[in-house]
């Protein structure tokens, strides 16, 4: 998995980039199939800077998440909970779709009647 974090209009702070990358990489635990995360912080206002998530899995469509903050820590904390949601809803549509089988099926319900 590849994790490229990004910044427009502007350069990082030296630590941040470190972080961006820690916080960006346990997304992993939610969802194995991620192939790639981009992280995108847009500096343009320096007073609200924006965070821009996008997350590539597997056999998917690309989950997105922007957040705007006063700190660009607080913008990724922010955006993290929007990607983390969307990546729940894409593995339960991928997992919990399933037909059940015929020896799941409860027959004592048909048995009383």
């Amino acid at each position: 998995m590849q994790v490229n974090v990004s910044a427009r209009h502007g350069s990082l702070q030296p630590g941040d980039q470190e972080l961006l990358v820690e916080k960006a990489e346990k997304l992993r635990r939610l969802y194995d199939r991620i192939n790639a995360i981009d992280v995108t912080v847009d500096l343009k206002q320096l007073d609200k800077p924006s965070v821009e998530i996008q997350v590539s899995a597997e056999h998917a469509d690309d989950c997105v998440a922007t957040a705007e903050a006063s700190t660009v820590i607080a913008a990724l904390d922010t955006a993290i909970p929007k990607i983390e949601q969307q990546l729940r809803r894409l593995k339960e549509k991928k997992t919990g779709h399933r037909a059940t089988g015929h020896k799941h099926i409860d027959t004592s319900a048909v048995e009383d009647e």
